[in-house]
């Protein structure tokens, strides 16, 4: 039997897409008849300078024996797990520490133009390029964190779409009278966003949002400031059922975060056979989302954001219906055996 180990970085307190992604490879790994654990190793990003001490507790992991046993294969995620030693070492990346590369110069990163900061930067980009660098295999999440890796490292990487959690469960019930939009609740996700446009929509749209965060009380406040204090249901977490039951019964998911780096919802929604609704600037769902073919892709604005709506609620159910088949029929081939395949090619 083959072993493994999967190599996850926790951010305390923090839960999902990344937690999600590790615990379902895990258990097809285990599934396929390997012998596998978790090595997981608190992470936090603050304040900045502490940054490359806590990656370089990964760089003093070194994974070849285990109580006297060999390690067949390690499979690193999100930074800094990939800086971990091991002669057959192949990198997944969920993300980088997106705070010194895309988000820089951004209000999403605490990085400022200093002298200090930019050492910063060079000391996590060099870190990422030898790491990344000597890994036998090389796949990003997404084709934007591939290209993401291409631009800032000069690393080619190949994009191995992850397949969500509840895959094989997925419905659909209908199209009710309200857009779903699941998530954390925080700035990188924008749900203000789909606040402000529906009180700029014409159509009779209700709203959902799932999930908990650091701006629920500033959106409960933000709905009823905007006159929408009775068409948005702010439903905190809920559990699988209830998830799959929302996406089977909407009209549409809204899914507009920024420059996402993959993003669980679209796939979600398209095999519940629901269009989407995605931004311009979201990065992951763009890979999936053809405007007016299987969802709307509009200007990060809630007036384009609104008018999408409106156009989505225009439609009949036979259109909505063939949209959300064709979203279906893009995401059918992300399936875990082909996910398995590819990562544990060099011990198979």
């Amino acid at each position: 039997m083959k072993s493994v180990l999967v190599c996850a970085a926790q951010a305390p307190f923090v839960t999902g897409g990344a937690e999600i992604h590790v615990r379902e490879l895990v258990a097809n790994l285990r599934r396929r008849g390997f012998r596998v654990d978790v090595v997981n190793v608190p992470f936090h990003g603050y304040p900045p300078i502490e940054v490359p001490r806590q990656a370089l507790a990964w760089r003093l992991v070194e994974l070849r024996h285990t109580t006297g046993e060999s390690v067949d294969l390690v499979i690193s995620t999100k930074f800094p797990s990939y800086l971990v030693r091991h002669h057959r070492k192949v990198a997944w990346v969920v993300h980088q520490y997106r705070e010194a590369y895309d988000l820089l110069g951004t209000e999403l990163s605490p990085l400022q133009d200093s002298d200090e900061d930019r050492r910063l930067v060079e000391t996590i980009r060099t870190m990422d390029r030898a790491a990344l660098g000597e890994c036998r295999a090389l796949f990003t999440i997404s084709k934007n964190v591939a290209d993401r890796l291409a631009r800032f490292c000069g690393l080619a990487a190949t994009p191995l779409y992850p397949p969500p959690q509840q895959l094989g469960r997925y419905r659909n019930d209908g199209y009710g009278d309200f857009l779903l939009c699941p998530g954390r609740l925080d700035r990188t996700k924008r749900p203000e966003l789909a606040l402000r446009a529906l009180a700029r929509s014409t159509s009779s749209a209700r709203l959902k949002l799932t999930g908990e965060g650091p701006l629920r009380r500033d959106l409960e406040r933000l709905a009823a400031e905007l006159g929408l204090a009775d068409r948005v249901d702010f439903l905190g977490f809920v559990s699988d059922e209830e998830l799959l039951g929302l996406y089977a019964a909407c009209r549409a998911a809204f899914y507009a975060p920024f420059d996402e780096d993959y993003g669980y919802v679209t796939v979600e929604a398209f095999l519940s056979q629901k269009p989407l609704i995605t931004a311009a600037d979201s990065g992951g769902p763009l890979e999936f989302v053809e405007e007016g073919v299987s969802g709307f892709v509009a200007a990060p604005e809630p007036e384009a954001l609104a008018d999408a709506i409106d156009r989505l609620f225009a439609l009949p159910e036979a259109r909505l219906r063939e949209m959300g088949e064709q979203g279906r029929r893009l995401v059918a081939p992300i399936t875990w055996e082909a996910v398995v395949d590819r990562l544990t090619e060099l011990v198979r």
